[in-house]
């Protein structure tokens, strides 16, 4: 019984990976705030959207559309599809982390890319809860912290793409997610998001790539259920053969029976 159960992690290793996801997510934070005091919001309106949206993605993609002259209510629309992820999230964190009823609201302002993917990557619940939990803190604060920063010093702070503040979010979930793709379904899938997303990069509007990747999982499945079923009509194709050969061998023992009486 004592094999089975998952190997222990000590709180602290699980606070520390937690606090190095938060912290280096949260610097992104900056990039945003440049991104959107940019486009033309207001310092309180882009941190508004920091706290009550909380999911870089979505919030990218809104400020983005409407830095490149987009429809509001179409950059709106956007956004929400992005964040529409995070409910199948949800879905799976509600089952590991078994958290109180009267916690889950609030709990699940946090499910997001980074808190799912370091709760995932847990041995057992205890360390699950504390990886969602501080990472779900560290990032919040500082995200928020740093939103305002990026707004306010905007034009102190320039482009962004010198400094790469935009890319640590992804550097550092791509780094969460790789050691997680164990089969080759799932590398399968992510090989051909990434494909999808950057190829088509260049000629879709900001987000809608991000949209389009999804399509790499039904694509996979797809090709694995083709696969499936012609592995097993090749199967079936070949026991009438073995069925024949069964029902001709019992044919020959009266006629072997017959001679034994003789």
């Amino acid at each position: 019984m004592t094999a089975d159960r998952p190997p222990e992690k000590p709180d602290s290793a699980v606070v520390r990976d937690a606090l190095g996801v938060g912290v280096a997510v949260g610097l992104s934070g900056f990039a945003f705030g440049v991104t959107s005091a940019g486009s033309g919001l207001t310092v309180l309106q882009t941190c508004v959207l920091s706290l009550l949206v909380f999911t870089g993605a979505s919030q990218f993609a809104l400020v983005g559309a409407l830095a490149g002259g987009g429809n509001p209510f179409t950059a709106a629309a956007g956004a929400f599809f992005l964040g529409v992820r995070n409910a199948f999230y949800g879905l799976r964190l509600s089952q590991l982390l078994a958290l109180p009823r009267a916690v889950r609201p609030f709990a699940a302002h946090w499910v997001i890319d980074e808190t799912t993917a370091v709760s995932l990557a847990q041995p057992t619940r205890r360390a699950a809860r504390i990886g969602f939990t501080v990472t779900g803190l560290s990032l919040y604060v500082l995200w928020n912290l740093t939103t305002l920063l990026g707004a306010l010093g905007a034009e102190a702070i320039g482009d962004t793409d010198v400094w790469g503040l935009d890319a640590a979010g992804p550097a550092v979930f791509l780094a969460l997610l790789a050691p997680m793709l164990r089969t080759t379904t799932e590398r399968a899938v992510a090989a051909v998001a990434v494909v999808l997303g950057l190829g088509l990069l260049p000629v879709l509007p900001a987000g809608v790539p991000v949209l389009v990747a999804a399509l790499a999982v039904p694509a996979v499945l797809y090709v694995e259920g083709r696969r499936a079923t012609s592995a097993t009509a090749s199967t079936q194709d070949a026991r009438p053969h073995d069925t024949q050969a069964r029902t001709d061998a019992p044919q020959a023992r009266p006629d072997d029976a017959q001679k034994e009486d003789r």
